[in-house]
């Protein structure tokens, strides 16, 4: 498995690549952690044009992009120890462009980003890169607060084939490890789901897991989706979100999709993997 992890000047995005070699461990992946440092001949100042003061923030940036990378090599050593290789690179660019053409590129499983913790005055946001990464990645994206030891997953589940694809892409990674897995399914009241349809739901992912060698346990809860699984989050133990890009909606309602998947990952500071398929 190839998986990228992007990483800036910000604590939370190294705690992203710690939490990534974590969760590999004891898998079988290869990690390219890659800084994007802005291109200084496209940035516009907005006030003057002084060739000084662009000589002086092209310095700021290189010791950043500097101060970057040896964190990156420090970061890294985690993911040695773990043996799992990590490869740090420094790449010029627009950040959301440059890591959704590197992840396509390197043909990357895996994009993980680091992300700032919510708080009440930033609760509902995520960051210009992030959003668009989100948006725009046509493969799994792990969002990451926090460093957590990887003993509590919860998987929200709708049945769809993209959720059911979320299992057998996650399980591997699991399987050494043997967390305690909680199967959440919510009975979604808005789209008029019968109870029929949800038990049929909760059957079929836990006899999925069951035939990846995992035991999970199973929850059924009813009202709006997003709600119901925020609330979950908050009141268990988990260490990792696991969700369908396209496990909430029904086909043809992507725009609606996508913002009830970016609200889930807005409303919790835990360790988020969204899914979608690789073409």
């Amino acid at each position: 498995m190839k998986v990228l992890v992007a990483v800036d000047k910000d604590l939370e995005s190294h705690l992203a690549l710690r939490y990534a070699c974590h969760l590999l461990e004891h898998f079988d992946a290869e990690v390219d952690a890659i800084h994007v440092k802005k291109d200084v001949g496209n940035i516009i100042l907005e006030d003057f044009d002084v060739p000084f003061l662009k000589k002086d923030h092209k310095k700021k940036i290189d010791e950043q992009a500097k101060a970057v990378q040896e964190a990156i090599a420090d970061a890294c050593e985690i993911c040695f120890e773990g043996k799992v290789p990590c490869e740090p690179r420094i790449l010029v660019g627009d950040p959301a462009e440059v890591i959704l053409r590197e992840a396509s590129d390197k043909d990357a499983d895996l994009i993980v980003l680091g992300c700032q913790h919510s708080s009440a005055l930033r609760e509902m946001l995520l960051g210009q890169v992030h959003t668009q990464v989100i948006n725009h990645a046509d493969r799994p994206v792990l969002i990451v607060r926090e460093l957590r030891n990887i003993t509590d997953v919860l998987v929200a589940y709708s049945g769809s084939s993209c959720d059911e694809s979320a299992l057998n892409f996650i399980s591997p990674m699991l399987l050494k490890r043997k967390p305690k897995i909680t199967l959440m399914h919510v009975r979604d009241t808005d789209d008029l789901e019968s109870q029929e349809f949800a038990d049929a739901c909760v059957l079929k992912g836990e006899s999925t897991l069951k035939k990846l060698d995992h035991q999970p346990e199973t929850k059924m809860a009813a009202g709006n989706v997003v709600e119901e699984v925020v609330k979950e989050i908050n009141q268990s133990p988990c260490d990792l979100v696991v969700i369908g890009a396209q496990g909430f909606a029904k086909p043809g309602r992507f725009n609606i999709l996508k913002e009830k998947s970016l609200q889930i990952i807005r409303r919790t500071t835990r360790p988020v993997l969204l899914y979608r398929q690789k073409p």
